[in-house]
């Protein structure tokens, strides 16, 4: 695995070498390459001027920010050294807190931390394992392609991971969301509703996490390369149901598979009692 960073956790007086990691795997998304529908030969991203459709080559295109109709500020790559900022290689941490004091919305991208050498392991061992007994995550600032960004680190798996977070002020107000009322909901469908989320709570590891557009879109193209005919299922559009009729047989349907569970387990214990009766 290829570091994309390379530098230091700093928190007071403390430094720790450490590398950055992407933590997704771009190899699991599906790419495409643009072609000529006759020939299929590879189409190149073709630069024109929008007015006068002139082609354009990379040294005829600037960069501009609009702040009017039709009207720009030029931004040259001398703009943009002069608010490069220093200390890119540190994590500058500038507090602990519990992580569920973050909302969840301003989580971003994860990274994954590692020592940058056998002999800071230790030191980072040491962080890890601070971290993981005291439940607090390090909310600090870096420097990642030259901006600087808001990160919490926390302990996982043995080791640390790094979110990137947004700003808060680039959220949306939440009230500006349509349809939102203050109506109190019906205490009966309310109770029912909670009662079948009860009966269908499980811990995370037991819902299958699988990306299946993926999975069905790597089908096709085996199917196309094989020469196979590809099938497609339309999916039906479900019936539009009655809340109380709908919260009732979905709490009836998530009892079946507990109850059944449950039968397995008793036929398990009593096979168990039997045998150890022989035994005896």
């Amino acid at each position: 695995m290829r570091s994309i960073w390379k530098g230091h956790i700093q928190f007071s007086l403390v430094t720790i070498p450490v590398r950055i990691y992407n933590a997704f795997d771009a190899a699991q998304k599906i790419k495409f390459n643009l072609l000529t529908k006759e020939g299929h030969n590879p189409v190149g991203y073709e630069k024109k001027d929008k007015v006068t459709g002139k082609p354009l080559n990379s040294e005829d295109i600037v960069k501009g920010y609009q702040y009017g109709e039709g009207q720009y500020v030029i931004i040259t790559k001398e703009d943009l050294e002069k608010v490069k900022l220093k200390s890119t290689k540190v994590i500058e941490i500038e507090g602990f807190v519990d992580e569920k004091e973050v909302p969840p919305v301003l989580f971003d991208t994860p990274y994954f931390i590692g020592p940058d050498s056998e002999i800071a392991a230790k030191n980072y061992e040491l962080f890890a394992q601070t971290l993981k007994q005291t439940g607090k995550t390090g909310v600090g600032k870096v420097v990642l392609r030259d901006r600087e960004h808001p990160v919490l680190l926390a302990a996982q798996n043995g080791g640390m991971i790094l979110y990137r977070l947004r700003y808060p002020s680039e959220l949306r107000n939440f009230e500006d969301v349509p349809y939102l009322t203050e109506v109190e909901a019906n205490k009966e469908q309310l109770n029912l509703a909670k009662t079948l989320v009860d009966s269908m709570s499980v811990n995370f590891s037991e819902i299958e996490m699988k990306d299946r557009y993926y999975d069905a879109l790597k089908e096709i193209i085996e199917a196309k390369i094989e020469g196979k005919e590809v099938v497609t299922v339309r999916e039906e559009e479900p019936d539009a149901v009655d809340i109380m009729t709908a919260l009732k047989a979905s709490i009836e349907s998530a009892k079946k598979p507990m109850e059944k569970a449950k039968g397995e387990k008793k036929g398990a214990e009593k096979k168990s009692a039997k045998g150890k009766s022989k035994t005896g």
